[in-house]
């Protein structure tokens, strides 16, 4: 799917969901209005020699970075940042409003942020991308702070890139670990960070499935992506037997009907860079993969994978958003009248941001938690907010989604009229 056609599904999916939230919470045009409405949006462009080990002479280039404060009301602006080649103001926007509705349905005082720079780390050298994640700080320092806007990790960033925020922002503000989340452990990042999305979503999984009457045992899983989410979603999804079927990552994807060990394939692709090739597996496109027959089915990788080209074709019994809107709305339509059940990625990757404000509380209090504590703070925490999300779907007789974006923009609406905004 051509990327521009990609993000106006995008935008038009979050619209779809946001209205239909607003028609049952009988909203008024202003509120709306308000609720929709950015409180800041900056770009800023980055001159960056990227193929000089030094910036000292080369081909100038410029790369163009962007921030998206969406909503404060109830609590500093929180996001991640990304680094791909795709990114633009049109995406950035459409997911600052779904970390808005995300940190309001697990009720974090957090409000939504997104950003990203327009580039492919993986053409970069490792001082080239410093360089120029240091150089985007400089540029957005006026934007981010503790009780502001805090970044974090998503998709071509990592614990390294977040350390080097760290480092920039710290020149000016003396030693800062708060002002970023996703950091590594050595520089006051949370225990279990790095895994806490993936356990989060294998988690819910795991609980919905049951519920479902579908046992987790040796349940036929299938995963789109194998990055830091679908990795971990695999490994834990694993753990509790479950039999993950077929991988795939942006080349390509395998299979192996009896199951795939999780640990070789991380182990592959640490060293080959990608999984085509595993031992033991047969090769398989993503096309085919997303409609392969299985229990549960997870896209864990981009926005809009599955579509109006597919949604009839999807064989799973449960669908699992661990990407963000990786179904569109016209699609999510299809699958509901389908009857498979959908958990949306507002409730189902939610374990980031959880884990990402456990985080920052530990950076405050300067007083880290151990793993266990995190991880059975996560865990009650998501278990609370699906019962709620299940409750009042139950009592509205609609879907999760419909349910959770309810309940998230209800307490949106409510912090903004106390506030007065």
């Amino acid at each position: 799917m051509p990327t521009e056609h990609k993000h106006c599904q995008c935008q038009e999916t979050q619209n779809h969901f946001l209205e239909r939230a607003f028609e049952s919470l009988q909203l008024e045009n202003a509120q709306r209005e308000l609720l929709l409405s950015a409180f800041r949006e900056t770009t800023v462009s980055i001159p960056l020699r990227p193929h000089r080990t030094d910036d000292d002479g080369g081909e100038l280039h410029t790369y163009t970075g962007y921030r998206v404060q969406h909503n404060h009301a109830r609590g500093p602006f929180k996001g991640g940042l990304r680094f791909h080649q795709s990114v633009n103001m049109g995406e950035i926007r459409a997911l600052a409003q779904l970390m808005t509705w995300k940190t309001a349905l697990v009720n974090v005082p957090f409000g939504g942020a997104k950003g990203g720079i327009a580039v492919d780390p993986n053409q970069l050298s490792q001082y080239a991308l410093e360089t120029l994640t240091k150089r985007f700080v400089q540029k957005m320092g006026l934007v981010f702070g503790v009780h502001h806007d805090i970044p974090a990790p998503d998709v071509g960033t990592n614990p390294q890139v977040m350390a080097w925020i760290l480092e920039e922002y710290s020149k000016t503000h003396g030693y800062t670990p708060a002002i970023v989340t996703g950091k590594p452990i050595e520089l006051g990042g949370s225990a279990g960070r790095l895994e806490a999305t993936g356990r989060g979503v294998a988690y819910l999984t795991g609980k919905i499935a049951s519920e479902m009457a579908l046992p987790i045992k040796d349940a036929a899983v299938v995963i789109q992506g194998f990055g830091n989410v679908g990795f971990h979603t695999a490994q834990h999804l694993a753990a509790m037997g479950a039999r993950v079927i077929a991988l795939s990552d942006a080349h390509n994807g395998v299979i192996c009907e009896t199951g795939i060990d999780i640990e070789q394939a991380h182990h592959y692709v640490t060293k080959t860079g990608w999984l085509e090739g595993l031992p033991g597996t047969e090769s398989i496109n993503n096309a085919e993969l997303l409609e392969l027959s299985c229990d549960i089915l997870i896209p864990a990788a981009i926005e809009a994978t599955i579509n109006c080209d597919n949604a009839d074709a999807i064989q799973a019994r449960l669908v699992v958003e661990a990407a963000n809107m990786p179904i569109t709305h016209l699609a999510d339509t299809t699958l509901c009248e389908r009857g498979i059940m959908v958990v949306p990625d507002l409730l189902a990757n939610a374990g980031g941001v959880l884990t990402s404000y456990y985080e920052w509380v530990q950076n405050l209090q300067e007083f880290p938690w151990e793993y266990d504590t995190v991880m059975l703070r996560l865990e009650q925490r998501l278990g609370q907010v699906y019962q709620q999300v299940h409750d009042l779907a139950k009592q509205g007789n609609t879907d999760l989604r419909t349910a959770a974006y309810e309940l998230a923009i209800g307490r949106v609406n409510q912090a903004m009229a106390l506030r007065g905004f």
